[in-house]
């Protein structure tokens, strides 16, 4: 069993930057693709960030493309997310996720939706202040 746990998150000014951390136990990203989702209060979650099994390629959210990146640091068994130029509309609880599926997909990029993701953390908050 896949466990998840995210860190990170907090209060932040409009334009700054912040990296958000998953530790992920049994180092799933050597075989499963992994993301980033984010749920902002009275809406439904949604894709932010992938990146494919062992590290390549990455896939984002067009609202974050050019603004966040993710990124597999091994020696900390973590995946994470660089979030730079933040906006208030960034606010939400931001989740990490594993897709159990795409061990066996031959597809070139990563799992970028929901239903494709099977083992979740329980989120960290990030608020941005204009």
């Amino acid at each position: 069993q896949v466990q998840l746990v995210e860190s990170g998150g907090g209060s932040f000014q409009a334009g700054d930057s912040v990296a958000l951390s998953c530790l992920a136990s049994g180092r799933p990203f050597s075989s499963h693709d992994m993301a980033w989702f984010r749920q902002a209060p009275g809406k439904e979650r949604e894709f932010v960030a992938a990146i494919r099994r062992g590290g390549e390629p990455q896939f984002y959210a067009d609202s974050v493309k050019g603004r966040f990146t993710i990124f597999i640091e091994y020696a900390k068994n973590t995946v994470s997310l660089q979030m730079n130029s933040l906006r208030p509309e960034d606010t939400a609880v931001y989740f990490c996720a594993v897709s159990e599926s795409s061990s066996y997909s031959d597809d070139y990029y990563p799992a970028h939706s929901l239903r494709e993701y099977d083992y979740w953390g329980q989120g960290t908050r990030v608020t941005v202040f204009t």
